[in-house]
């Protein structure tokens, strides 16, 4: 890739993390080496992703290259769409209103809640008997 038109950035969902790389071209979706159709095989998380592209009307304008790790379908689907809504604000900065406005440019903060000693989980106990 030219060094010189692409746009890098990282976004965090959960406990995935994504790289994401813009660079002007076609509209190529490229997850993990793989298509997107090939990746994400959950319509919910292709649609997530190609949202940012959406609202600011610039769908097929870049190639997308995308390295995920760690997380489930959701959290790696969040996180490859906060990396493309950055890697766009760099691209454009004055497409900052649009996206912040359709609540894109914020990190998710919700994570999983750790389990607690003496306890079945996070917030479940164990049962308790009176006799």
């Amino acid at each position: 890739m030219d060094k010189q038109n692409v746009f890098y950035a990282t976004g965090r969902r959960k406990s995935a993390i994504a790289r994401a790389w813009l660079k002007p071209g076609t509209g190529q979706f490229i997850i993990n080496n793989q298509p997107v159709e090939k990746y994400f095989k959950v319509e919910s998380a292709r649609v997530d992703l190609i949202k940012p592209f959406s609202i600011t009307n610039t769908l097929g304008t870049f190639d997308v290259k995308i390295r995920v790790l760690g997380g489930g379908i959701s959290g790696q689907a969040g996180a490859v769409r906060l990396g493309i809504t950055r890697a766009l604000l760099i691209a454009n900065p004055d497409l900052r209103q649009v996206l912040k406005k359709a609540g894109f440019v914020r990190r998710d903060p919700r994570a999983k809640e750790r389990k607690k000693y003496g306890q079945r989980g996070a917030r479940a106990r164990y049962q308790f008997s009176k006799r």
